[in-house]
């Protein structure tokens, strides 16, 4: 597994969840999504494990809905569990993204 897999891997929740908390989404349209924010190499594949797991942890709900271009999808919407999972996804995110990015930026300097 790459790094950037490695990396990923541990933050696509929040992704998923912050994603689903501007609008409901079916599966295929969230992975969409990623892909418009540049997270080019998930796939489907791995984004479905998650939806389960979040339904499991009830931040998400699933419901079918009639779709306009053939069969019923399961379109996903935050919880108030979810609210408050990405409220700590966010606050954990900004616990780390500062002194990281200051790590980084202090080992480029020579």
């Amino acid at each position: 597994m790459s790094l950037r897999s490695q990396l990923l891997k541990g933050i696509l929740e929040g992704c998923i969840l912050t994603i689903i908390s501007k609008e409901d989404v079916y599966g295929y349209e969230l992975s969409v999504k990623l892909q418009k924010f540049g997270l080019d190499d998930v796939s489907e594949g791995s984004i479905y494990p998650i939806l389960l797991r979040l339904q499991k942890d009830k931040y998400i709900v699933g419901t079918m809905r009639d779709s306009p271009h053939g069969p019923k999808r399961k379109y996903y919407s935050l919880t108030d569990e979810g609210e408050e999972a990405l409220k700590e996804f966010r606050k954990e995110w900004q616990s780390i993204q500062g002194p990281v990015e200051r790590m980084i930026e202090w080992g480029r300097e020579r």
